[in-house]
């Protein structure tokens, strides 16, 4: 199954993730309808900076997924089809339990229903998620596990022959 991995030495905290996410999320599916919305759009990634760091964060489909086991109303489920932990938001009731135990904090409130939202991997883009095709530096990269370790170890191996 594909995920969605960072390579945080090339974000640059731009939050165009974020952007991307809450337009696809949106109604309109524009940006400029997006915005007047009544509902507004929820992102579902998160861009934290520390320090000169920039990570962006988004639910990491826990395979023990503590979220799943703390929703008392059924609304968190593991989608066996897709291998994703998706929300069905008419059975939210909106206790916020998922939050509190979410080791990443990447489950958010929609304000507007006071029910949660998180990452869906752009079920309705065909599994195509917005947050990696809007990232101007490719530090989202939506791929195989093994890939991305693959590349990582090939970067090492550059880095030590000093091949930039």
């Amino acid at each position: 199954m594909k995920q969605i991995l960072t390579r945080s030495e090339h974000c640059l905290g731009c939050k165009s993730c974020e952007l991307a996410c809450a337009v696809a999320h949106s109604t309109s599916k524009t940006l400029f309808e997006a915005i007047n919305e009544l509902k507004p759009p929820q992102k579902r990634v998160f861009v934290e900076s520390s320090g000169g760091l920039n990570f962006p964060l988004q639910c990491r489909q826990c395979l023990d997924a503590p979220c799943v086991h703390a929703c008392m109303s059924g609304a968190m489920q593991f989608d066996l089809k897709t291998g994703l932990i998706q929300v069905d938001e008419l059975k939210c009731v909106g206790c916020m339990m998922c939050v509190m135990v979410c080791l990443f904090g990447v489950i958010a409130e929609v304000s507007s229903t006071h029910r949660v939202a998180k990452c869906d991997r752009c079920q309705d883009l065909d599994y195509h998620p917005a947050c990696v095709s809007a990232c101007p530096t490719k530090a989202l990269e939506f791929v195989e596990v093994q890939e991305f370790a693959h590349s990582g170890r090939q970067t090492l191996l550059d880095q030590l022959k000093g091949v930039n």
